[in-house]
């Protein structure tokens, strides 16, 4: 008995040194990401077993606010943060690409199944609440021979700061003056109308519960629910099916600045997507402690190389091959 209430103890206080002995990484912020980088922090941890990852999916709008406050060791967001709030935190902050991914407009209609087309006016006045019937001329008319209901439209958009806000009224804006001039582009903004649903998993539930809904969400979020999804009409003139490789269209051709803040929302590629965007890990220039410094940016290193192989089965696009390199440069000055 008293060799195996030692074998015991010497269990426990291994266990118990090896957590210690582990380096454990905080992060917070988006939710659109959230599904791979979950796969991400499980298959490094495997490969690296003294680096634990704890990640709170609370939004982009929370991600800023707490890399901002130093209170975890990076932040994510679907939104780059303005130039107000870059100047507010207390370093140099990086954006980070990580990968690529499809805001989709999921909708719950009997009889619609799937192929809904929209273009983004008629979008963007459905959310202003200019239109509030299925079968409103100007939905019918991009649908034709789709039996659309007389039934009310309800809307439904984030209740939190979220990137994924963000991306939507950024093409809501790029699309629709009216949208650009009474309501904007943010991670939060003033809706005009509609029920408020907390992150992508919110939105999506509310999604399923409400017939004749109508709302955005990260193509990940739309096939985990089983959310139906439109065709979006972008700047040439063609619906797109939001895919990996339309994702993928979206960056082709784009200009990539040397801090990655940048919009690839409407592209005017022919076959893109219109409503896709990067999303973006934030990390200090300066790290505060070596050991997580250096944690974090071999993660990063593998995430945008060898970790990309996780994206397609997780319904993200993979970062361009220019981009993973401006990365690398990057990552070189980060100190730690």
């Amino acid at each position: 008995m008293k060799k195996i209430l030692a074998l015991f103890v010497a269990m426990i206080l291994g266990a118990s040194m090896a957590f210690a002995d582990s380096t454990l990484i905080n992060g917070a912020g988006a939710t659109f990401p959230y599904p791979i980088y979950s796969k991400w922090f499980d298959e490094y941890g495997k490969a690296n077993p003294g680096v634990m990852f704890n990640y709170q999916s609370i939004g982009s709008g929370g991600g800023i606010k707490q890399i901002t406050a130093k209170t975890v060791d990076f932040g994510a967001s679907d939104g780059p943060m303005s130039m107000d709030q870059l100047t507010a935190a207390p370093g140099r902050i990086y954006h980070i690409p990580t990968v690529m991914g499809a805001v989709v407009v999921a909708y719950n209609l009997e009889g619609v199944s799937k192929g809904l087309k929209l273009s983004g006016d008629v979008l963007a006045d459905i959310y202003l609440g200019k239109i509030t019937q299925w079968n409103d001329p100007r939905i019918t008319e991009q649908n034709a021979g789709v039996n659309l209901p007389s039934s009310s439209i309800v809307v439904v958009h984030r209740s939190d700061g979220s990137g994924t806000s963000f991306i939507f009224t950024d093409y809501l804006s790029a699309v629709s003056s009216d949208w650009k001039g009474r309501v904007g582009k943010g991670t939060s903004v003033n809706w005009p109308i509609g029920l408020g649903g907390k992150g992508n998993e919110g939105v999506a539930g509310m999604l399923k519960q409400t017939p004749g809904s109508i709302g955005y969400v990260e193509l990940a979020y739309a096939k985990q629910n089983g959310l139906p999804y439109a065709f979006m009409k972008n700047q040439s003139g063609s619906y797109i099916e939001p895919t990996l490789a339309s994702t993928s269209k979206a960056a082709d051709g784009a200009v990539i600045p040397a801090d990655f803040r940048v919009s690839i929302v409407n592209s005017p590629n022919p076959e893109s997507y219109p409503i896709a965007s990067f999303t973006w890990l934030l990390i200090y220039k300066q790290m505060d402690d070596h050991t997580k410094g250096a944690a974090i940016v071999n993660f990063i290193k593998w995430a945008v190389t060898d970790g990309q192989k996780y994206a397609e089965d997780l319904d993200y696009a993979p970062l361009p091959a220019n981009v993973v390199q401006m990365i690398q440069q990057k990552l070189e000055q980060v100190k730690y």
